[in-house]
């Protein structure tokens, strides 16, 4: 089956044809880098990493680029407030760049700890000031932009079907509006650079054509694509909170500046819901990978349970889940470690694996026909070669586990038992039939002056 995906913009599933013959440009929105990311955040993530493996598996060569946010992400998505990194230098004592590279280092942490595959680009936005400034002149030439006291605003006015993405009742939103515009002129408008305030000398600012200050949120992630992947390029993803804001302006700038909607592809994994809420940093409930490990969890069963659930899909988290999913990890662990290396997969069962993966990324149903293959009557080594054909798309790491302590099933300790008495006896034969009948069940026995020891194999 051909890879099908949801592309938020057109609100469908459509077959997914890359723009270039197999290659696919992807671009993701990273973290803010103010705070540890939550959990709900890492979800999203987990979802973009398997998109990029199914991309993989249908052949294409992936440019994966990642954002991270360092400056320019307001505490309001109306532009009102103060910088996210400037907030978070006064709250941990210290400089705004120290805060970044110490949140950037925990964050590359928890993205190493779930297994994500390495973007083929990581990219700052203090590292591409130049190119924003770019963007934004050309936009004034263009006739987008018009200047307040606090900063230079795009008009969202100026385009009929601006907010498309997240389909925004504009009429409603003016009606509805409940903080006072200021200088702006339209309530969608949206600040491109931000100039410090008068008498105030911020830790992250730069000189510009329109003053010193610094960027606007939405403005890095249309500079940063459109420099590393074009200015159309096959998919851009986030959570689905940034429909509405982010990526709908980031569509607006490259709009008018490129004529393009930025992507052929706008994807969205949907919330972690805990006790019936959004997990956001600011309401302070949330939850870091760390606080599962201290609980002795393995990250792998967070990743576990994120594919468990179709990424279009609320996911409410609980502990009962999380241990759940930890549970189901390790019998899958402790089934593959017990079955034997050098068999072939299963083509039919690689052929329907595949298939749900491309039907819009349907990992729950894969994992189905992943536990139909542990459950079968398939030889051992087919097993897990067939799960081996599986592991590029999960990204589990099976054949990186190793079974430190082992429970042995009671037909094996038999067969065993029986293969003692038969070396007592000195029937070879039957000693070598036993031990060959071991080995097709993933176990290995090794003769030595204490006994015999029984073990899976490796």
């Amino acid at each position: 089956m051909a890879l099908v995906l949801y592309d938020t913009w057109s609100r469908t599933v459509r077959p997914f044809i890359a723009l270039q013959p197999g290659h696919a440009g992807l671009y993701c929105c990273g973290p803010t880098v103010y705070d540890h990311a939550h959990i709900g955040n890492l979800r999203t993530y987990v979802f973009e990493d398997v998109l990029r493996r199914v991309l993989v598996l249908n052949g294409h060569e992936v440019r994966h680029v990642v954002n991270i946010t360092d400056v320019g992400h307001l505490v309001s998505d109306a532009d009102e407030g103060e910088d996210k990194m400037e907030k978070g230098s006064r709250r941990a004592g210290a400089s705004a760049w120290e805060i970044a590279e110490r949140y950037t280092r925990a964050f590359m942490s928890d993205w190493h700890a779930l297994n994500l595959l390495e973007p083929t680009l990581w990219c700052r936005a203090t590292d591409h000031i130049a190119e924003q400034i770019d963007f934004i002149a050309e936009l004034e030439q263009n006739g987008y932009t018009y200047r307040t006291n606090d900063g230079v605003y795009f008009d969202t006015s100026r385009q009929d079907d601006y907010g498309y993405l997240a389909r925004l009742d504009h009429a409603g939103l003016q009606a509805g509006k409940r903080v006072a515009l200021g200088e702006k002129r339209h309530v969608t408008d949206f600040a491109l650079w931000k100039f410090s305030p008068p008498d105030t000398t911020r830790q992250m600012e730069w000189d510009s054509p329109w003053g010193r200050g610094f960027p606007g949120w939405h403005i890095e992630c249309s500079a940063m694509s459109a420099r590393y992947l074009g200015s159309w390029f096959d998919i851009h993803c986030g959570g689905e909170d940034h429909i509405a804001v982010h990526h709908s302006n980031e569509i607006a700038q490259t709009q008018a500046r490129y004529g393009t909607r930025l992507a052929n592809f706008w994807m969205h994994g949907h919330f972690l819901t805990l006790d019936a809420a959004k997990m956001s940093k600011s309401s302070g409930d949330f939850l870091r990978l760390q606080s599962l490990t201290e609980r002795g969890v393995d990250p792998l069963a967070y990743r576990y349970l994120c594919l468990s659930a179709h990424y279009r899909s609320k996911l409410r988290f609980n502990h009962e889940a999380l241990d759940a999913a930890q549970a189901a990890l390790d019998r899958l662990r402790k089934a593959y470690a017990s079955w034997p290396a050098g068999g072939t997969a299963d083509a039919d069962y690689v052929a329907r694996f595949n298939a749900e993966v491309n039907q819009d990324l349907n990992v729950p149903r894969a994992l189905a026909v992943l536990w139909e293959v542990v459950r079968s009557d398939l030889p051992v080594a087919t097993r897990r070669a067939t799960v081996d054909a599986f592991e590029p798309v999960l990204g589990l790491r099976l054949a990186q586990w190793r079974l430190d302590a082992f429970e042995i099933p009671a037909d094996v300790t038999t067969l065993a038992q029986e293969r003692e008495k038969a070396r007592a006896a000195k029937d070879w034969a039957e000693a070598d039939r036993l031990r060959e009948i071991l080995r097709t069940q993933g176990w290995q026995i090794k003769d030595g002056a204490d006994g015999q020891q029984l073990s899976p194999l490796d």
